[in-house]
């Protein structure tokens, strides 16, 4: 006969899911309710006020997605483009590509404007392919790069849409709660996110904002909207505002619980309060990673303190190190994507996740594990590193 099933306890610290905190994962196991009862339509109102918050918005059409944050993108594509649409695709890294599918299987053309992996999307190539290409309506692009651990600057790639009567449709999967992000100041149209990463959540959920200008284009629609689940008009009658919601779907009830909860804890904590967070430990990891001897791929600048890829030392197996952590510390790390395949490890530092304990004993594992592997790297270096960062504070 088949046992209930017992997860051990890893610590994660890859791309994605992060580790989840206690609160939140107290809040899956609540009572469930009706997602029409009235006690749960008040905690939506307070989901979607948070998550207003959170994206710097206040715009009234933010609310979560019941599906992973792939759905959240498809929502954004499949309200806002139609065939015979003009949409530049921003791709420097897995997601853009993500994101060219999409166009694609909607009818539209996608114009890409391609920057190498690591480094940021270029705004001269976006102002480039704005002049080459008349009628654009849309301009796609990824704010923060999981496949690489780059932050590209959304507010000027923004701005450039704007001067060309474009929306935008951002990716924020990686960077909310993690890193900066202002809807409203930067005049982004839609954004979609998850709450797997930087909002220490349960993956299933993708939060999602769609601002006034959005909003007009899908009221305006030549087309139906192709997807019957993610048609924002008809999901707007159960997440819109007031008591009397229209049924569209069960909505995930205890996975909301959890997301309430995490929301909570992101407002307790302050979103300016997480950024530095996450800043800081990553100083720490960044210190001692170097001190140790290993490179990062992305540039300072432009670099994802939640997300970090580091060059795998020369003649060393990543993956055979991956399945040490696992084994010996119960740490996962992630490996490289793409052509990166191989060469880099992707070292996540997000929400609960981000924290002293978790800098020193990823240090720490890796240092013995690479030592024992005969890895050229420098040893007794990486923790004083860290702790240097943390007494500096």
């Amino acid at each position: 006969m088949t046992k209930s099933f017992y997860p051990p306890q890893r610590t994660l610290m890859g791309p994605g899911p992060s580790d989840v905190d206690p609160r939140v994962l107290a809040a899956l196991a609540r009572p469930t309710i009706g997602h029409l009862d009235p006690e749960f339509i008040r905690m939506m109102d307070e989901v979607k006020q948070m998550l207003q918050y959170a994206f710097k918005t206040e715009s009234p059409l933010t609310m979560p997605i019941s599906a992973p944050g792939s759905a959240g993108m498809e929502a954004c594509f499949v309200n806002l483009v139609e065939p015979g649409d003009k949409v530049i695709v921003c791709q420097n890294g897995v997601f853009g590509g993500r994101m060219k599918e999409n166009v694609e299987r909607f009818g539209a053309t996608a114009i890409m404007v391609e920057d190498e992996w690591g480094k940021p999307v270029d705004p001269a190539k976006v102002e480039a392919a704005f002049a080459a290409h008349s009628d654009v309506k849309v301009l796609a692009f990824v704010h923060a790069e999981t496949s690489t651990g780059v932050l590209s600057d959304a507010k000027t790639l923004c701005q450039i849409a704007r001067q060309h009567n474009a929306l935008t449709i951002v990716d924020a999967v990686t960077s909310l709660g993690g890193s900066e992000i202002d809807v409203d100041g930067w005049g982004i149209d839609a954004v979609y996110s998850g709450t797997q990463k930087c909002l220490s959540c349960p993956p299933g959920i993708s939060p999602v904002s769609f601002n006034t200008r959005a909003i007009e284009v899908i009221e305006q629609r030549k087309s139906k909207t192709p997807s019957w689940f993610l048609d924002q008009k008809l999901v707007m009658g159960y997440w819109g505002g007031g008591a009397k919601r229209a049924y569209h779907h069960t909505a995930p009830v205890n996975s909301l619980y959890a997301f309430h909860e995490s929301l909570v804890m992101l407002e307790e904590e302050g979103l300016e309060n997480a950024w530095a967070r996450h800043r800081h430990h990553h100083n720490a990891l960044r210190d001692g990673l170097e001190a140790m001897g290993i490179g990062f791929l992305v540039e300072e600048p432009y670099r994802l303190p939640q997300l970090n890829s580091v060059f795998v030392p020369e003649g060393i197996d990543e993956a055979q190190v991956r399945n040490r952590l696992l084994d010996d510390y119960s740490l996962e790390i992630g490996a490289g994507l793409g052509a990166l395949a191989g060469k880099v490890w992707r070292i996540g530092l997000m929400g609960t996740a981000c924290n002293k304990k978790n800098v020193l004993l990823c240090l720490n594992a890796l240092e013995n594990t690479l030592s024992a592997m005969g890895a050229n790297i420098n040893l007794g270096k990486a923790i004083p590193a860290a702790e240097a960062v943390y007494s500096a504070k």
